[in-house]
């Protein structure tokens, strides 16, 4: 009987990249002066609001694709390698690059799963190595324009947790035996449906729930704080 193979789940933003994608594409668009200030006013106060959790994943990734109503998806493609190499490449955690590599080199199946944008993340899945993308994807109308809503599920919460479950189907992985990470308590379901899940700089809610279960907790040069706070090298 053919051996299921482990699979290792990273989520991007905040955890593969050490900050928000969002923020440093409206930075860049900004810089192209593609992006209208009133938009930017109203990302960034609807962020204030994601930080401290008082509007969801989905919710702030639904207003963010507003930006690309009437859009060709053209440009955004053509733009995503010189995004990537500019202002993405230089901001990835060396600590989890180097958690990719020690995947690789166990021959685990490496899937980037995130609630950014495809067309983002394809430069980096093929930089990178990554055997899978699991991401949100633009919608198009009939003539080929984005309509600023999703096409399919918005891989977040307990969406990203069923799209690496039918993956895991497809491509005949062993959850039980396959690693996750991700930063954020919306990553639980994902982290809880692997049998080695790793919480990264975690927000204070999954910090809490990774100490319960005694989760490893990585910072982003990939030094395990939780196996210092167990061993009380620093307080927990």
């Amino acid at each position: 009987m053919k051996r299921k193979r482990t699979a290792a789940f990273f989520d991007f933003d905040r955890t593969l990249l050490m900050v928000e994608s969002a923020r440093l594409g409206i930075r860049y668009l900004r810089e192209k002066g593609e992006v209208p200030a009133t938009f930017v006013a109203r990302a960034l106060f609807r962020s204030l609001f994601y930080r401290v959790h008082l509007y969801s994943d989905v919710r702030f990734v639904r207003f963010l694709l507003t930006y690309y109503q009437g859009r060709p998806i053209r440009p955004f493609k053509e733009g995503a390698e010189d995004f990537y190499h500019r202002w993405m490449k230089p901001r990835l955690a060396p600590g989890i690059l180097d958690r990719v590599k020690w995947h690789r080199d166990l021959d685990h199946v490496l899937v980037l799963i995130s609630g950014s944008l495809r067309y983002l993340l394809e430069p980096v899945a093929r930089d990178l190595g990554f055997d899978h993308l699991i991401c949100t994807t633009l919608e198009r109308d009939e003539n080929g324009v984005l309509t600023g809503c999703p096409a399919g599920p918005v891989c977040m919460e307990s969406n990203k947790k069923l799209l690496a479950e039918e993956l895991a189907l497809w491509e005949d992985l062993d959850m039980a035996e396959s690693f996750a990470y991700g930063n954020h308590q919306s990553d639980l379901p994902l982290l809880l449906s692997v049998g080695h899940p790793v919480a990264v700089e975690p927000t204070r809610p999954l910090m809490k729930e990774a100490r319960k279960r005694g989760w490893p907790v990585l910072d982003f040069d990939g030094t395990d704080f939780g196996a210092l706070e167990r061993e009380g090298i620093l307080p927990s």
